[in-house]
């Protein structure tokens, strides 16, 4: 992934080039179209997506319950515990998604814990600690 693009999301903002370029080599980008379910509630987890591009609903229980865009981010629960989907997420445009595994996370915590630090810095802000 381009590092200035990858810089430019919220997580990563700040962050030193040689963290941008580690970073980069780990993440995945995918491109999905408008209406596709990007994850289901209940569903078991192990990655944080990152939106790049587009907008995306949220919905528990059959109820919209936020609209995500440029920066925003889902997953982060499941990337720490492993547990399950609390919502659905849909596609409502088309968009570009980063992906970051949980044994990337563990890999790249020992050289950038900022970016540990980061990610339950989110978790705790969302009363998901």
């Amino acid at each position: 992934m381009n590092i200035r693009r990858l810089g430019e999301l919220p997580l990563f903002q700040g962050l030193d080039e040689d963290a941008l370029r580690a970073i980069g080599t780990a993440v995945t980008e995918e491109s999905v179209e408008e209406g596709r379910a990007l994850v289901r509630e209940g569903d078991f987890s192990q990655d944080l997506t990152i939106i790049d591009e587009g907008t995306a609903r949220v919905e528990q229980g059959g109820e919209e319950i936020a609209t995500l865009g440029p920066g925003d981010m889902y997953g982060e629960q499941g990337l720490m515990h492993k547990s399950q989907r609390n919502a659905t997420v849909v596609a409502v445009s088309d968009m570009r998604l980063v992906h970051l595994t949980k044994f990337d996370l563990n890999r790249l915590k020992g050289s950038y814990p900022v970016l540990l630090e980061r990610v339950e810095a989110i978790l705790a802000e969302r009363g998901e600690e």
